[in-house]
């Protein structure tokens, strides 16, 4: 027999609140490396990383965890 769970919107909620605030982080890291001089290409690229690693964590973390 399977089970379906209604939805529930902290999940969601709490996965935007844990994506806002790591882009609020990766925009202060790209001011800082521009600040230093860094090259656009490599800022671009870093930025690019870091938002993967963002939505990597940001689901594990966010995740409902089985019930079994």
């Amino acid at each position: 027999m399977i089970v379906i769970q209604p939805f529930k919107a902290e999940a969601s909620v709490s996965f935007a609140l844990y994506l806002i605030g790591f882009l609020v982080f990766i925009a202060g890291i790209a001011w800082a490396l521009d600040t230093a001089g860094v090259p656009r290409l490599y800022i671009m690229i870093a930025a690019v990383i870091l938002v993967g690693l963002g939505i990597v964590t940001g689901v594990g973390r966010t995740r409902r965890r089985d019930p079994s």
